[in-house]
């Protein structure tokens, strides 16, 4: 049995501020020692995402009481019998959609639909089983597989991507998923080519991804969207060409800039506005991405005829359309030869006993990344 802190939330809640209400506690939990194909990570970086703060809020609903963070970097520590592939030592990137290598979506290379895989995370277990951590002998649910706002996790080995050992853990810790979301959403899911034109509706650590990606693409134009004049400057700065407030007249704005509409847009907020920007915003022909995780409940309203005589294609994008195991690796490469800085996602740096202030940023769209260390 293994004993580490790690961050509880036993109730979801709206009561802000997050740094008042206090809805993570900081906790002593145990966890069995990894078993099979599991593998005990000492987390030595997690970043906070908007799927985090939807964790809190209950937009997304999850088991309780429950382990959040699935963003997160770290060093293994010890190896079940049956791993094959990690050693003691290893640094790796955690991955929140494990993957089982054999149901269909996996064989055929798309390891972002593994079915065992999100029914694991949904009940809140490992692919491996479990769960596997407890307080005072009850039952605490994973996160995505990780729970990574702890100083240790117990995770399936198909959850893990090895990367160079020199690669500091806070950046490491963005391509588990903002990266991925991100650039992985304009490059994989969008197919954005050299040339093309990008609108990103919601400037985030994903919509941030995302300029970076777009630029990786070689896009001509990208356009950036968001209400924030902060995050518009920021846009700027990662290398939008434009940058935009949102608002009902967004799309008529990019449709007059452009002269009929961008090639791709992403949706990457996580509101119906959002999506509805990029959707009117997109060309005819174009492409429409969606990346943000609105409320199961939100309505969308789509003329089917106009839909059709555009022909636009809407496709979600979950995880970037990525495979960890091939893409990760692409991504790091491209950060270490200097063509990628991901690095300017972080924008703060806080101790894990800090959670809940990291929340009351994120809820009041204060912050792109924010890293937490043990």
């Amino acid at each position: 049995m293994i004993s580490f802190k790690a961050a509880v939330l036993d109730t979801c809640t709206t009561d802000r501020p997050f740094s008042d209400s206090q809805p993570l506690v900081l906790e002593t939990i145990h966890a069995d020692g990894p078993m099979g194909h599991e593998v005990l990570v000492r987390i030595d970086a997690a970043s906070l995402c908007r799927s985090d703060l939807s964790v809190i809020t209950g937009v997304r609903p999850w088991p309780m009481p429950i382990v959040p963070g699935h963003e997160a970097s770290g060093i293994v520590e010890e190896t079940g019998t049956d791993v094959d592939g990690f050693f003691p030592g290893d640094r790796v990137v955690l991955v929140y959609q494990p993957h089982c290598g054999v149901c269909p979506c996996c064989v055929a290379g798309d390891a972002h639909l593994c079915a065992p895989g999100l029914a694991a995370n949904r009940a809140g277990k490992l692919l491996t089983g479990g769960p596997r951590l407890s307080l005072n002998g009850d039952v605490l649910h994973h996160h995505m597989g990780l729970s990574a706002f702890a100083e240790m996790a117990v995770v399936s080995q198909h959850s893990l991507v090895k990367v160079d050992a020199a690669l500091p853990a806070e950046i490491a810790a963005l391509f588990g998923c903002a990266v991925m979301c991100g650039a992985g959403s304009i490059i994989n899911s969008g197919g954005v080519t050299a040339g093309e034109t990008v609108a990103i509706a919601g400037i985030g650590g994903v919509g941030a991804s995302a300029i970076l990606g777009a630029r990786l693409a070689g896009a001509s134009r990208i356009i950036a969207v968001d209400p924030d004049a902060e995050k518009r400057q920021t846009a700027l700065s990662l290398g939008a060409t434009d940058a935009i407030s949102g608002g009902p007249g967004a799309a008529e704005e990019i449709l007059e800039m452009t002269g009929g509409g961008v090639d791709c847009a992403l949706e990457a907020a996580g509101i119906l506005g959002a999506f509805e920007t990029a959707y009117a915003a997109t060309k005819r022909g174009g492409r429409v991405v969606t990346a943000g995780l609105v409320s199961p409940e939100t309505p969308f309203e789509l003329d089917i005829a106009a839909h059709v005589t555009s022909a636009k294609s809407i496709r979600g994008s979950y995880m970037g359309s990525c495979n960890p195991a091939i893409d990760i690796p692409k991504f790091v490469e491209l950060y270490t030869s200097g063509r990628f800085p991901v690095d300017r996602l972080i924008t703060h740096r806080m101790p894990l006993a800090d959670v809940n202030s990291a929340l009351e940023n994120m809820a009041a769209s204060n912050a792109l990344r924010q890293i937490l260390t043990p």
